[in-house]
């Protein structure tokens, strides 16, 4: 729980914007998915752009009322998003650069499943695309993403931006 409130005042729309105003502080960027003229939403993003975060909004109809703000956001200079890809590839000089380890080959790896073995194999000794790991491997695309996940889990590989993957040492 986010608050500068104690336990016993209720969340209301008075208390909304001041605790959504540590949100955007904490945050590196704000996305707005969906918002009308009159969202709360919109309130978040401009606490965002006082605080010189990044604000990005999805499009919406533009005759839908719940896509107004977020459209009006992107007229206003918000960087637009079509998939998660366009936020991580802004935000990307804020993640560290994630190198294999030369360990990583030497160390044992612990018990994997067929598929698992399979996935982990396909991902070079740098940065490999999730279509290639997925043709490597001869999987459906449904399979190598939710291998990927596990192996993600256990720690062997790690996902870049723009689905990218690297084994872990």
């Amino acid at each position: 729980i986010v608050s500068e409130f104690s336990m016993e005042i209720e969340p209301d729309r008075q208390t909304f914007p001041m605790r959504n105003r540590i949100i955007a502080g904490w945050s590196h960027g704000i996305v707005v998915v969906e918002a009308g003229l009159n969202s709360g939403a919109l309130i978040t993003a401009s606490q965002a752009v006082e605080q010189g975060r990044s604000v990005y909004a999805v499009p919406g109809h533009i005759n839908a009322p719940s896509a107004l703000g977020s459209n009006r956001l992107i007229q206003q200079g918000a960087k637009l998003v079509m998939d998660a890809s366009d936020i991580l590839d802004d935000l990307q000089i804020l993640l560290p650069e994630t190198k294999p380890s030369p360990e990583a080959a030497a160390r044992p790896l612990p018990p994997l499943s067929e598929d698992e073995r399979r996935v982990y194999e396909a991902i070079n000794s740098t940065e490999t695309p999730i279509d290639q790991i997925s043709a490597k491997c001869d999987l459906p695309s449904a399979i190598v993403s939710s291998t990927l996940l596990r192996l993600e889990l256990k720690r062997l590989v790690k996902q870049l931006p723009g689905k990218y993957f690297v084994k872990l040492g």
